[in-house]
């Protein structure tokens, strides 16, 4: 059974590893619309092509009530909701199995 709890803690570790690295794509694309980027810029392209299909969902719900973009906040609490149940809960389970 360790394997499998070894499989499990990988895929746990890995799926941390993916939100904390989309994490701050969603803030460095926060903080580059603060200062009217070249759209054309291959970077940007990047950042909104990544982040734009998360976010927009979420701009059309909420709107801009505050006249701030919060959605980007929005998103990074649904991640760290994620890492902090999700990811824990399968870090716990794999030490379960192993025991």
């Amino acid at each position: 059974m360790f394997i499998l709890a070894n499989l499990i803690s990988a895929a746990a570790q890995i799926l941390d590893i993916a939100l904390s690295a989309y994490m701050w794509i969603v803030i460095i694309a926060a903080l580059i619309s603060w200062v009217n980027p070249d759209p054309y810029n291959p970077i940007v392209r990047f950042l909104h092509s990544v982040t734009d299909p998360v976010l927009r969902p979420i701009r059309r719900r909420l709107g801009f009530g505050f006249g701030i973009d919060i959605s980007p906040m929005i998103v990074i609490l649904i991640i760290i909701f994620i890492r902090r149940f999700l990811v824990s809960s399968l870090i716990e389970m794999a030490l379960k199995i192993k025991s």
